[in-house]
């Protein structure tokens, strides 16, 4: 009678923990996936996640079934709330949003369903909303943007050497110091681009010291044509590389255009490879690997763990990458980037390190970042964040109080339009 009493009891926690471990799903089978993308499969950004997450399911045994997609929702209105609202009828246990924009609305409906987790990937204040079903997630994609600066840089290095790009021959593509001129096509002044074009410029020095930025936005994550005119616009003044943080191949492919038009001109992309967008111009782009936190949220997920309410990784954890280098990098380029690559993982070389770039003429030795998220609508702090100091050991501690970007210094060399 003890044994079947000991035996009935161990069936029960066993019942117990299977179902702790699958957030009250009764088997892997019954886990569901709701995803809210800015985007859809024709443009990098929202690719990468999708592919990030199919990856990731496969790896964890869920079905492509399993996963509810909600393409090409607005991040400038309440599209996002009610794309969430409706994944949760689905009966999703799991909630994805792929844009900035889409939070606020992420959070709202987090709010109403304690029971279901969201994750606002690129958002800001999980960590301080008090809501524990609600996490924020972006990759230290400004050390892949940082390597694609070295590859453009050992381009103009090469273009220089070679005489093909001088003072002389090329005079609009220097400024009257002589710095040479490189330009970059944003979204947004937001962080997370600003945080993005300085990482590509400083790459870029570290090759090449007497270099300028001009930075064009569009004030658009996606718009193929204002994109190719930044592009057009940076290349006619004289910009010979053209880096961006934007979503589609407006860039490259203007860049491409014009460098067939006789303009010596070159393509650093965001997201995924530009080599069949701009084969002549295309060198590389940085990307994000989504598949490596995919993989941990969700497994985490599915086993009824926690989920960081902040997280980041770069090379280190492989989250981070720059895409195939093209047939048009300077040579030696491959070794260079593993060098580079190598010393980003073992922490010897830091993005921001404050000996490599000043602001007004004098050396950043203090940077304080207010945590707290602030409604600029109404200019209302909404959720109350400490205020800590960025500048760690001689560098500028970028996506380590919290995941999302809050680098927003302007350091000489750059120009915003």
């Amino acid at each position: 009678m003890f044994k079947k009493l000991v035996s009935l009891i161990l069936a029960a926690v066993l019942v117990c923990t299977t179902a702790v471990l699958f957030s009250g799903c009764d088997s892997a089978s019954d886990f569901r996936i709701g995803v809210i993308l800015i985007g859809d499969e024709t443009e990098g950004y929202s690719a990468a996640h999708i592919q990030g997450i199919k990856t990731a399911a496969a790896n964890l045994g869920i079905a492509d079934s399993q996963i509810d997609w909600k393409y090409k929702v607005s991040d400038s209105d309440s599209s996002s709330l009610e794309a969430a609202t409706d994944l949760v009828g689905k009966g999703c246990n799991v909630i994805i949003s792929n844009s900035y924009g889409h939070q606020t609305y992420m959070a709202q409906v987090a709010a109403e369903h304690p029971d279901v987790t969201f994750i606002a990937m690129t958002g800001d204040f999980a960590a301080i909303s008090g809501l524990d079903n609600y996490k924020n997630a972006f990759t230290s994609v400004y050390e892949s943007r940082y390597v694609s600066g070295v590859v453009a840089g050992l381009k103009l290095q090469e273009l220089m050497a070679d005489g093909t790009l001088t003072v002389e021959t090329q005079p609009d593509s220097f400024d009257a110091d002589g710095n040479v001129k490189v330009g970059y096509v944003g979204a947004f002044n937001y962080a997370e681009v600003i945080s993005g074009f300085t990482a590509f410029y400083l790459g870029i020095r570290s090759v090449v010291e007497n270099v300028v930025m001009e930075v064009n936005y569009t004030n658009s994550w996606f718009d193929i044509d204002k994109e190719a005119a930044a592009a057009e616009a940076l290349i006619a003044n004289g910009c010979v590389i053209i880096g961006q943080h934007a979503d589609s191949t407006g860039a490259p492919s203007a860049t491409e255009k014009l460098q067939k038009s006789g303009k010596i001109c070159y393509s650093v992309g965001y997201n995924i490879s530009m080599i069949d967008t701009a084969p002549n111009a295309a060198l590389t782009s940085a990307s994000n690997n989504w598949e490596k936190y995919y993989t941990y949220a969700l497994d985490a997920a599915m086993k009824g763990e926690e989920i960081a309410a902040d997280w980041s990784k770069g090379y280190s954890d492989d989250a981070v990458a720059i895409t195939e280098l093209s047939a048009n990098c300077a040579a030696g380029t491959a070794e260079k980037v593993a060098e580079v690559e190598a010393a980003l993982k073992a922490g010897t070389l830091h993005v921001f390190d404050t000996s490599k770039f000043t602001v007004n003429g004098e050396t950043v030795t203090s940077a304080e970042v207010d945590l707290s998220w602030i409604d600029f609508s109404t200019m209302t702090v909404v959720y109350e964040g400490e205020v800590v100091e960025a500048i760690t050991d001689g560098y500028f501690a970028e996506s380590t109080f919290r995941s999302a970007p809050y680098f927003t210094l302007i350091i000489d060399g750059i120009t915003e339009r």
